[in-house]
């Protein structure tokens, strides 16, 4: 009797246990036949997540509704971090953690140690290659953790390649990490080439030299015209309004424009950075990379990281709300199919997975806001360090304790309260206590809070995500929403609001899922979800999770 209940309870395991370890056996494992070939990495520089319900009807059906309607569309994903600027954003998108870990802080900094500013990715005991000017002294050494490509690179004995393409030198060098094959970005000026440093080479590949040579980017010195009629772009704001900048030598920033006309005053080949064409320059040498590194081309995979950096310059220049924002865009949808066809007929569809996100956002024009009743307007950062330095001299005798002020950050001169026997902490939080006062400053915090103290919502837990304990300032603020300290044109970015942290996310390609999500999701979430995707490890310093609902 015992002996049959036995087997018939052993008999009920079973039942219950054969469909979960079904499950597990089924699970696809990551070797080198389920891998993509080539992973394309695409950042698209001060790209707001509206910008893709906005121009919807006027997107193609190859680029972006290519990535909603085969892959798998993220529409809640956000920056977990202050502050959120380029050099930054691509560091984090890659590394999956932010500037607390990777040490990336800004664009540039102010270095504590050496007392001056440094830039997130200059490295004077680099030359450059393919140019002779310091355009090409760079490198990655100020990013301290590993990207999911330099993880490829590892467990890939070094044998799947790296290659980072951009218009800014660290939209290429950060995502590509520090084992990268090459990172490759664009010298306008005089010669409108690609060029590198020698952290990655001597000299140019002769790919690269062939391009350069071509005609390829002075045939974009040219008009830019909007692509379709200008009466059809209702998305956008009056192309004649008070909130652009526009060019030198052209009266408004209006449609159209003679670039070939307007270079001479506006740095020659660099002109086209900040226009629609820029985005297209990028997609051209993308393209030829394919073939000329021949990547996706084995079993090993390999890793294409491309940055669409002219967006940025756009927005910046004419503003969120501008015919001209609407038309790079448009613009960037065509060069994004283009890429996609080149992958497919180059590496073969269902060989190679995509991701797209941007490093950042932006905000509207604060002078526009102004005008439809918004609150909204602009800090004079002269003034206000003065009145800092001021307050000071009042309180502790001496003009001499505040060395910089940048990044919504002040640095203390940490010798002169050791001299004077002043208690740090005491300053940092006079300091906090008098500039929480002034208008239009909505928070304000000492180093010693976001260094012992844990915050888990709110502005503050994106302060402490972006605050690195050795190399950011003493005290951190923050400004009202769409108060900025810029000109009165054009649009800019690196707050932990909404308008500057909603970014696009998509997964697209072998290993992806078709769908969408409303759930939140992080930017730190994509270099984890590309390394489960790939079997490799996490980035050393990575915080971020995988994303299993979008792996198939």
């Amino acid at each position: 009797m015992l002996k049959n209940v036995i087997s018939g309870l052993l008999g009920l395991f079973l039942v219950f246990s054969c469909p979960a370890q079904n499950k597990i056996v089924s699970t696809k494992s990551a070797d080198s036949n389920s891998k993509p070939r080539l992973v394309v990495g695409i950042v698209i520089d001060q790209m707001r997540y509206d910008y893709l319900t906005r121009f919807y009807n006027k997107y193609g059906e190859g680029g972006f509704k290519r990535m909603m309607n085969e892959g798998f569309n993220c529409k809640n994903n956000h920056y977990n971090y202050v502050p959120t600027y380029t050099g930054p954003g691509h560091a984090s998108i890659y590394t999956g953690t932010t500037p607390k870990y990777h040490g990336i802080i800004a664009n540039d900094w102010y270095d504590k140690e050496i007392k001056k500013s440094v830039y997130c990715t200059g490295d004077d005991s680099m030359k450059s290659v393919g140019t002779n000017t310091e355009d090409g002294q760079m490198s990655p050494h100020r990013m301290k953790t590993t990207t999911f490509p330099d993880e490829n690179r590892l467990f890939t004995q070094m044998r799947g390649k790296t290659v980072g393409i951009s218009i800014k030198d660290r939209g290429a060098i950060l995502p590509a990490g520090h084992t990268a094959n090459a990172a490759y970005w664009f010298y306008g000026k005089d010669k409108g080439y690609f060029i590198s440093s020698t952290f990655y080479m001597d000299t140019l590949p002769n790919w690269v030299n062939e391009f350069n040579n071509s005609n390829v980017v002075a045939s974009y010195l040219k008009p830019w015209n909007t692509l379709y009629n200008i009466e059809t772009y209702t998305e956008s704001g009056n192309d004649l309004n008070d909130f652009e900048g526009g060019f030198k030598g052209k009266e408004t920033a209006s449609f159209p424009y003679d670039l070939n006309v307007l270079k001479e005053k506006n740095g020659g080949f660099d002109i086209l950075k900040a226009t629609a064409y820029g985005n297209s320059i990028i997609a051209d040498f993308a393209i030829a990379a394919l073939n000329g590194e021949q990547l996706g081309q084995d079993n090993m995979t390999d890793v294409l990281a491309v940055s669409f950096s002219s967006t940025d310059y756009v927005g910046h220049n004419f503003g969120v709300n501008s015919k001209e924002i609407e038309d790079t865009y448009i613009r960037l949808d065509k060069d994004l199919e283009r890429l996609f066809k080149a992958l497919d007929t180059q590496v073969g569809k269902g060989n190679y997975t995509v991701f797209l996100t941007a490093d950042h956002a932006a905000v509207e024009v604060p002078s526009y806001l102004q005008s439809v009743k918004i609150p909204a307007g602009y800090i004079d950062s002269k003034a206000q360090k003065n009145r800092f330095t001021e307050f000071m001299e009042i309180k502790f005798g001496t003009s001499d304790l505040i060395e910089n002020v940048s990044n919504n950050q002040v640095f203390l001169n940490r010798a002169k309260i050791e001299e004077l026997d002043l208690d740090l902490d005491d300053v940092q939080e006079a300091l906090v206590n008098e500039i929480i006062m002034y208008p239009n400053i909505d928070k304000a915090y000492t180093a010693t809070a976001m260094s012992s103290q844990e915050f888990n919502t709110g502005i503050e837990a994106l302060l402490q995500k972006g605050f690195n304990q050795k190399r950011s300032g003493d005290v951190l603020f923050v400004y009202d929403p769409a108060f900025i300290s810029y000109g009165k044109t054009g649009s800019t970015h690196g707050t932990g609001l909404n308008y500057d942290t909603h970014v696009p996310l998509f997964f697209f390609g072998k290993g992806i899922k078709h769908g969408q999500t409303l759930q939140k999701t992080e930017v730190t979430d994509i270099a984890p979800t590309m390394s489960a995707l790939l079997g490799i490890s996490f980035p050393n310093g990575a915080i971020g999770q995988p994303l299993e609902f979008v792996l198939d």
